[in-house]
């Protein structure tokens, strides 16, 4: 098959790999689509896998093709989204299925081959089928719709409050649409590039926007919402937005840390005080939950998709294939030209 291979830090490689082959509880995929995550840029050129050489992708969706001794061969034909996240079952926390905090987890795409590739292998427990009416790339989607749900329901988001997002990268404005789904009373979405804010101000056309080049984000907030939002989300990892956060939350709110922080972290004295004066509620997100034995973040996020309830096609900027794939991973890096959502699309 072919595949993007990366081999060392910054040296990924569209090239012939080995066709991969189902173990017993596994199934092999045909990858329809894989999106480019935030995280994906940091591990190919600063970061790298676990190890190499590896196939990067972990926001995918595909088709069984092909199964392992184990499974049932009726799922050849199926198509899902796949979890990339592979729990050892074994620990405290999966014993609670508290999965994404499993204490020796596999995950495709960072530790074990990923779907920057035409097949890859996954667990049965880790393919979730989806209603033929929804495409592909859409169901690629849910990987990174479900960490964002996965934050507001950390925040204990209630219908009818003020909720503001900093940060308008992809997942940030997943954060806003899914706050415009549940209801909540006003969504406010901030963040300081100009170019995320038009894009933004396409696909929420209720959403408040505030440029935070302009004002200070708690100022803006506080002039709107009076006392500040009930439930605010940071959606950069950066310290300047988790202070932002932390003055734009009334007395007694929440505020969920969401974004993936590229270094250390100092947070100003005066945004200390604001978490002791006003009381505030802080919940850290990471993942999302999975289990097939209950109404999880992922399963929510496929029902509102096939009930056009959530429309994530809108957030898809850029669909490339493989050959392609490495030289749209740079004009991301560096931020040559604006994207949102970069797929890799298997045509």
């Amino acid at each position: 098959m072919q595949a993007c291979v990366l081999h060392a830090v910054g040296d990924l490689r569209c090239e012939t790999a080995a066709d991969p082959k189902p173990h017993a509880d596994e199934v092999l995929v045909r990858v329809g689509a894989c999106g480019v995550c935030g995280s994906d840029i940091p591990r190919v050129f600063k970061t790298g896998t676990y190890k190499f050489p590896l196939i990067p992708g972990h926001e995918f969706s595909g088709t069984v093709v092909a199964v392992g001794d184990d499974v049932d061969a009726k799922l050849v034909g199926t198509r899902a989204a796949i979890f990339p996240l592979i729990p050892c079952g074994k620990c405290s926390m999966c014993a609670q299925k508290k999965y994404a905090q499993c204490a020796n987890y596999d995950y495709l795409g960072s530790r074990s081959n990923g779907a920057f590739a035409e097949y890859v292998c996954a667990p049965e427990w880790n393919v979730l089928p989806i209603p033929d009416h929804l495409s592909l790339e859409e169901a690629a989607m849910t990987e990174p719709a479900a960490v964002a749900l996965h934050a507001l329901r950390q925040g204990a988001i209630q219908g009818s409050e003020e909720v503001c997002i900093v940060g308008a990268g992809p997942i940030g404005l997943l954060v806003a649409m899914w706050a415009t789904a549940l209801n909540a009373g006003i969504v406010m979405l901030a963040d300081i590039d100009g170019r995320k804010l038009d894009f933004a101000n396409k696909l929420l056309p209720d959403a408040i926007l505030l440029d935070a080049r302009e004002r200070a984000i708690g100022e803006e907030v506080r002039s709107i919402t009076g006392a500040g939002a009930d439930l605010v989300v940071d959606a950069t990892g950066s310290a300047p937005g988790v202070a932002q956060c932390l003055h734009a939350t009334r007395p007694f709110g929440r505020v969920v840390l969401l974004g993936n922080p590229e270094g250390d972290m100092t947070l100003p004295k005066d945004a200390y005080w604001a978490i002791l004066r006003k009381e505030l509620r802080l919940a850290g997100s990471w993942n999302s939950s999975y289990d097939p034995a209950r109404r999880d973040d992922w399963r929510i996020v496929i029902e509102f998709m096939a009930n056009s309830k959530l429309n994530v096609k809108p957030l898809i900027t850029h669909r490339v294939g493989l050959p392609d794939l490495f030289s749209a991973m740079e004009k991301m890096r560096d931020r040559a030209e604006f994207s949102n959502k970069i797929l890799f699309v298997n045509d």
